[in-house]
């Protein structure tokens, strides 16, 4: 059997423009043959390595005002509702460590994933509230004897900590700078408007 090639969706809760991606790359990635490794990581310490103590967004006002009137327009376009969250930019911890505990048990994080953005971008929702979270997790189809307490619990396992940490340690040697992001080998393509060619590339 062939074995598929794979693109690596680096994605950061927090980020407007991950929701975008997270939302469409399923059916992409689909008909293009090729499997997704959902890979959350947090740019809080990719920033603070390039000097910045907050989002880029609120660091540069005019960049901020742009993004807000961007995902308006593109969120319209790809048909995918879309409301500035009143927190922002969000936590996404708490998310991040839910989504490798369901990688890491060999459940496929894709349906809690685009939940807990659905929630955060179109429903107003905090999503660094474990009710948030756990309400995603009722999305995600998992297991009957599996509980979202018990995800959540997980979660905070040192394991699963550490598996953030190397996350963001392989982010770094990479080179990545933002999200959303993609990678395949050590080629890396950085935002949404690169999802289809990101996908092209694995392809070859």
């Amino acid at each position: 059997m062939i074995k598929p090639t794979q693109l690596t969706f680096w994605f950061e809760f927090a980020s407007p423009y991950s929701y975008l991606s997270a939302m469409r790359i399923r059916d992409l990635a689909d008909r293009a043959g090729v499997a997704v490794i959902w890979q959350p990581f947090l740019l809080g310490p990719i920033f603070a390595a390039q000097g910045w103590d907050d989002s880029p967004f609120r660091l540069y006002p005019r960049k901020g005002a742009y993004m807000l009137r961007d995902m308006v327009r593109t969120a319209r376009d790809y048909g995918l509702p879309y409301a500035q969250p009143d927190i922002f930019p969000q936590n996404g911890l708490l998310g991040a460590r839910v989504a490798l505990a369901l990688r890491g048990a060999g459940h496929d994080p894709a349906a809690f994933v685009c939940s807990v953005y659905a929630r955060q971008f179109a429903q107003n929702a905090d999503i660094s509230d474990p009710a948030t979270i756990a309400a995603a997790l009722g999305d995600a189809a998992l297991p009957e004897d599996s509980t979202a307490e018990a995800w959540i619990a997980r979660a905070q396992s040192p394991q699963i900590k550490q598996a953030l940490r190397d996350a963001g340690t392989t982010a770094d040697r990479l080179g990545l700078f933002g999200a959303p992001s993609f990678s395949t080998g050590d080629e890396i393509f950085w935002g949404d408007d690169r999802l289809e060619q990101a996908l092209r590339y694995a392809q070859a």
